[in-house]
């Protein structure tokens, strides 16, 4: 009896693995009854109760008609109990975007060659052009420290040259006199300019991501289009984006600001249609310097003027600067770093219908528009100064691991200073391969609104974290701000990425799975559209279908979850990458796992979920890490499985299995039901933990590799600007690091004569030293210019920047 038990739990897995219909599963159960009725000594009454619990289990299956009046329309009015109510502007909120690898990775079954044969990421020889040309000269001409301390402000000529150069016409057509750059150059164009200047950074992404002319070029009317997008295009217009106030900031749905659809004076008529505005705005970036504003608010219509509703929604208009009532102008101050940023409001004015993005057939449309648009902020503006920072630090903090030594030995050889160097390298290479992939995507048709919540989060947070360890790296040549400090700014700047575009709290507890749960997973926006049916029969048959199609997927990913867990995952079946296969395989089993666990905490959880903060947020990072190990695994492909780029991708890797497996066992640990939570953990890792971190061996291949010229050093960096000046702290960075094989080889000579008493030396003066070993026929005067002239440079890389103290004074 009970190998009969184990044989058709077997079974039942097997067909619950492949996903098997309701014929198969109800062909192989009716001939395993047979087998098991002639071949076994079992008594009848056993015999008789499993064929009496197949054939009505088989006929309620079978018969759609029974099934749904006995079970599932059953479900469907519990279903409908349970559910929240959803206000309108989370139905938009949720139907906003679109869902593509995220899916997959939903599914628990990722078809890996789906992503493999995506387009590879690549800029046009003109979006290329301008990123070596316009981009690098304005590079050259920022002076971060200047901007940031003495200014507080881009320089005019470089406001100048953003204009003349169309930096923020990135997006808009040609036809309107813009660049009509992709996504991907978009991003690269950022990216680069954040490893100069953030401030200069974030100056010219805001007009390119959330602001008018996105919205103008999605829903503007085409008298809008002409008159504003050739002027923003060449900086004529300055625009800005007004929607976060000071009551309502992640809750943007329920701002306060106000507009009431009225008749009133504009241009010399008196009866103008038009709408009364007050609004109360912070935090918006170029606002000081804005001459048009977009503005965000909700409308009302209590005289009708418009149609039959009253409460007409949140809606977008677009405001001169310097119309009647609108106070803009003063600054916000964030951390020091002088992107212009501010507040304004206006009290009753009065502005045409005109004005309204789209016209006032777009009245009350605004959250929709908001909630497609704000993918261009979170996919590519964060995300491209996220990566600059990462791959930043990487190539600074590597070369001056190099280049400073302690105890004769470069910094980076010590095995402290190995493991956040490890940890830089690691999220160079992994976010760079989010950033391009997400960007591709954009650039083929998809719009990935929760995979643009994942970079947001996710990208941030790394670049904090490899900035930190850069400044550890650093130590006190990190915290004392100067020109020679090439850190401090960027690090300032982290906790102004970190909260813009929806706080990472926020984005983790709460975007990213709770938006996922439902826009990713095969079946539950379709339950949830079905509950919502007002036609009782297409509502039964609707949710008949996904609730079965439901019960599938969770019995597969389950059985997944096992099959995998009791195997090492080799059972996954995924692409012949060769030494990455074993790869595919673990994220094809956490995939299987995410999904099932996904599963179980919906269904014990339900609507509670949502409130279940802590739980949401470890669902969240196993999703964002599936994709950031997916993004990893493509780029590797992408570049040509370049064997001296390994370390970088088994670290990261690495990094996501392990970390993956944590958040799951956090969550198995913590669910409200501890049976649940000990359930679920035995069938996704029956086994017990699998995976652990990036090995030392591994963290250590990372590291060298910072430590030494290469092109895998060169492709992990590459799109950041790098200094050729000895007078800019980088540029004498790279230049000692080129030095340092040649330096070292000349100093070894040194120290082997001081070490066989060739050469006696009495001083601890470095330039007497080279001299007595000029002197001893050690080394040539050649050789003793170029490690004086080396050694110059290095004194200066180290050197610690320091001021008068009435420098600290206020100025008057």
């Amino acid at each position: 009896m009970i190998i009969a038990i184990l044989l058709g739990l077997v079974l039942a897995g097997v067909l619950a693995f492949r996903q098997a219909n309701r014929q198969t599963w109800t062909v192989s159960f009716g001939v395993f009854l047979i087998v098991y009725s002639l071949f076994t000594d079992t008594g009848g009454f056993l015999v008789g109760a499993g064929w009496f619990a197949f054939i009505a289990l088989a006929v309620i299956l079978n018969i759609d008609t029974l099934r749904t009046s006995l079970v599932t329309d059953r479900l469907l009015d519990v279903f409908r109990k349970i559910l929240p109510p959803m206000s309108q502007t989370e139905q938009e909120a949720l139907a906003a975007g679109t869902v593509w690898w995220d899916a997959q990775l939903f599914s628990g079954n990722p078809q890996w060659n789906d992503l493999l044969e995506y387009p590879v990421a690549k800029l046009s020889d003109e979006e290329q052009a301008f990123v070596d040309g316009p981009v690098d000269e304005l590079c050259a001409m920022l002076n971060d420290w200047k901007i940031n301390q003495e200014l507080n402000d881009l320089p005019p000529e470089v406001w100048q040259f953003i204009k003349d150069n169309k930096f923020f016409g990135m997006i808009i057509p040609k036809e309107y006199g813009g660049l009509e750059f992709s996504a991907l150059a978009h991003s690269a164009v950022v990216m680069k300019i954040s490893t100069r200047s953030v401030a200069a950074a974030v100056t010219v992404m805001v007009p390119n991501s959330l602001g008018p002319a996105e919205l103008l070029l999605r829903y503007g009317t085409d008298e809008q289009k002409q008159h504003y997008l050739p002027r923003l295009a060449v900086g004529k217009d300055i625009p800005c984006f007004a929607l976060t106030s000071p009551e309502a900031g992640s809750d943007a749905s329920s701002i306060p600001d106000t507009g009431i659809v009225c008749r009133g004076e504009y241009n010399g008529k008196k009866d103008a249609l038009g709408i009364r505005v007050t609004w109360d705005k912070r935090y918006i970036t170029l606002g000081p310097v804005a001459t048009v504003l977009g503005l965000a608010f909700k409308l009302y219509d209590p005289d009708h003027l418009l149609g039959e509703k009253e409460d007409m929604g949140i809606t977008c208009a677009l405001i001169p600067t310097d119309h009647p009532g609108v106070n803009i102008g003063r600054r916000h101050h964030p951390l020091g770093i002088a992107f212009q940023n501010g507040p304004n409001s206006g009290d009753d004015v009065f502005i045409p219908i005109e004005w309204v993005i789209g016209g006032h057939k777009q009245a009350g449309n605004g959250w929709r528009m908001l909630m497609e648009c704000l993918a261009a902020g979170r996919s590519i503006s964060l995300p491209a100064l996220s990566v600059g920072g990462t791959k930043f630090s990487a190539r600074a903090v590597g070369a001056y691991a190099r280049v400073r030594k302690q105890f004769r030995t470069p910094i980076g050889y010590f095995e402290g200073i190995e493991e956040p160097l490890a940890r830089i390298g690691g999220a160079a290479y992994m976010t760079d391969a989010a950033r391009s992939l997400t960007a591709c995507a954009l650039d083929h048709g998809e719009s990935p609104s929760v995979i643009s919540a994942i970079l947001k989060y996710n990208l941030t947070d790394r670049m904090r974290g490899a900035v930190n360890d850069a400044m550890d790296i650093q130590g006190g040549a990190g915290i004392c701000l100067g020109e020679n400090n090439i850190f401090g700014k960027l690090y300032q700047a982290i906790p102004i990425s970190i909260t813009v575009e929806g706080a990472n709290i926020l984005t983790r507890s709460m975007i990213v799975y709770g938006q996922g749960a439902i826009r990713c997973h095969p079946y539950v926006l379709k339950e949830m559209e079905a509950a919502h049916e007002d036609d009782l029969r297409k509502a039964s048959e609707d949710f008949d279908e996904a609730i079965c199609g439901h019960v599938s997927f969770t019995l597969a990913n389950m059985s997944r979850s096992v099959f995998f867990g009791l195997t090492g995952s080799r059972l996954a079946l995924v692409p012949m990458v060769g030494s990455l296969e074993r790869y595919y395989q673990h994220l094809t089993r956490m995939s299987s796992a995410f999904a099932f666990v996904s599963d179980v905490a919906m269904l014990t959880l339900g609507g509670n979920l949502k409130r279940k903060e802590k739980i949401s947020g470890r669902l969240a990072d196993a999703l964002s890490l599936l994709f950031l190990a997916s993004a990893t695994l493509k780029r590797y492909e992408d570049e040509g499985r370049c064997t001296e780029d390994m370390p970088f991708v088994q670290w990261a890797l690495d990094d996501c299995l392990y970390k993956i497996q944590e958040a799951l066992f956090g969550l198995f640990n913590n669910f409200p039901n501890k049976f649940v939570g000990m359930g679920t953990r035995l069938i996704c890792f029956p086994l017990g933990r699998s995976f652990s971190p990036p090995s030392d061996e591994i963290g250590r291949k990372v590291s060298r590799a910072l430590l030494q010229e290469s092109p895998s050093r060169e492709r992990l960096t590459a799109g950041i600007y790098i200094s050729d000046s000895l007078d800019d702290q980088v540029g004498r960075l790279e230049q000692a690091f080129r030095d340092v094989p040649r330096i070292d080889e000349i100093e070894k000579r040194i120290f082997k004569a001081r070490k066989d008493g060739i050469l006696k030396i009495n001083t601890m003066k470095y330039s007497e030293v080279v001299a007595q070993a000029v002197k001893a026929n050690i080394i040539s005067e050649r050789e003793a210019e170029e490690i004086l002239a080396y050694d110059e440079i290095r004194r200066e890389i180290i050197r610690v920047d320091d001021f008068e103290p009435n420098e600290f004074k206020l100025k008057d």
